[in-house]
């Protein structure tokens, strides 16, 4: 890879101050140098009037769900599941799976995320979409055991065998996860072996935790303790797990959480749409938690354009704790960036020498953004996708001035929407 050298921007490092007219030089993957000294690149881009930032990170989704977008809105959770995702699921081939991934992809390459946790089926093509993107992403095969223990055998089976193949793939672009769906879709034996075998393979966990008030009644029901009591028991809980969700936390939940060190990912939209809750992030954060953001799948969502999901994070909380300073602009900002990169153990979200080339420049010298009073505050209730001009991950650059490099867009888009109709038309005659 060339030295790459952007130059004259508003540079947002997440690690101290921020940098004007700075300068941030790459070399190969990584970024050598973030200063106010001149610097000299064979690649120089200019970010005069742009803010120069770490890449957005994406903690939660289900890449491929692109697929779904719009495909069942308006309805309880129960039937949007049973009537309309999981026939429609059952229908996915490989190839589906490519294809949403590979949409996933240059969207979050066009709207600035960089990196992205993601937890779905046929997780090999997955991560194929992810290697020729050029994104980083830490990958997990979704396992869905449901207290049957032959199947808990072969869905441990699968996740290990994925977690071994992918682990350090692409560059090291591609991490592994091992991914069991939720405390009350897998036993809590299964769990224990999940933990296990995850510290074995020195692999982190990704799960949904206390998504609804039906989980948080069921575990109660099933096991005399909510999912965050249960999950310490077994000593599962820990920095290595990445809890999406946790909306339905008592305040004794959200101490077990700080004590153990794990990291919890807030999905503002899609707990929204469902009418699932509010996760009590102020109180996660004032205990230490760290608390990452993410899109959830586009079935529950249909963006994942994380600037859309920063805005709303800082506007729900505001509302719900009838308090204008709850969340402020720098604080979701870090649960965008550097959080979220340290939820997926990566060596992103700051801008500092040393650290994974994945960075973003945002174009403020559009009309929605003028005048700049406050950069930071405009990423926030401001920015929206779109505004990113350029979007660099390990040191390449996979979109500059608004062009992707990395992917052939015509094509991506014709795929994946030849196989959104596919699935729709067979989920119908089924």
């Amino acid at each position: 890879m060339s030295h790459i050298l952007i130059k004259n921007g508003y540079v947002i490092t997440m690690d101290g101050p921020p940098i004007r007219d700075g300068f941030v030089l790459i070399e190969d993957n990584k970024i050598t140098y973030v200063g106010k000294e001149t610097q000299q690149a064979e690649h120089v881009i200019d970010a005069k009037g742009c803010v120069v930032m770490p890449g957005l990170v994406n903690a939660h989704t289900h890449a491929a769900m692109t697929l779904f977008r719009g495909y069942a809105d308006d309805m309880p959770l129960q039937q949007w599941l049973e009537e309309h995702i999981w026939p429609v699921e059952a229908q996915l081939t490989d190839d589906d799976v490519y294809y949403g991934t590979q949409l996933a992809c240059l969207e979050m390459i066009r709207s600035g995320t960089t990196a992205f946790a993601d937890m779905y089926f046929h997780m090999d093509q997955a991560a194929r979409a992810v290697e020729e993107s050029g994104m980083r992403a830490s990958l997990s095969y979704g396992m869905i055991e449901l207290f049957d223990a032959e199947k808990g055998k072969s869905e441990l089976a699968e996740g290990r065998r994925f977690v071994r193949k992918w682990n350090n793939a692409a560059d090291g672009r591609i991490t592994t996860m091992y991914g069991p769906h939720a405390p009350n879709t897998c036993s809590r034996e299964f769990l224990s072996k999940v933990k296990e075998q995850a510290a074995y393979d020195n692999a982190r966990i990704h799960i949904h935790m206390l998504e609804t008030e039906a989980e948080l009644n069921q575990m109660k029901e099933q096991y005399g303790m909510c999912s965050v009591n249960m999950l310490d028991e077994i000593g599962f809980l820990g920095p290595d797990v990445l809890a999406a969700h946790c909306i339905w936390l008592s305040a004794g939940d959200m101490d077990i959480m700080a004590e153990k060190g794990a990291n919890a990912v807030h999905c503002p939209v899609s707990n929204m749409k469902l009418a699932s809750g509010i996760a009590p992030v102020p109180e996660l954060l004032s205990r230490g938690v760290n608390v990452a953001l993410g899109t959830d799948g586009c079935a529950s969502n249909n963006s994942l354009d994380m600037f859309g999901e920063m805005k709303t994070a800082a506007l729900l909380h505001k509302v719900n704790t009838m308090d204008p300073t709850a969340l402020p602009a720098g604080e979701v900002l870090k649960m965008g960036t550097s959080n979220g990169a340290k939820a997926l153990g990566i060596p992103a979200g700051i801008l500092r020498q040393g650290m994974a080339a994945d960075i973003i420049i945002v174009d403020m010298k559009t009309p929605g953004l003028t005048p700049v009073h406050e950069p930071v505050s405009h990423l926030i209730y401001a920015a929206r996708g779109p505004d990113v001009k350029t979007t660099i991950v390990n040191g390449r650059v996979l979109m500059e001035n608004g062009i992707v490099l990395s992917m052939d867009q015509e094509k991506v888009i014709e795929q994946a929407s030849s196989a959104a109709k596919r699935l729709a038309d067979e989920a119908k005659v089924k």
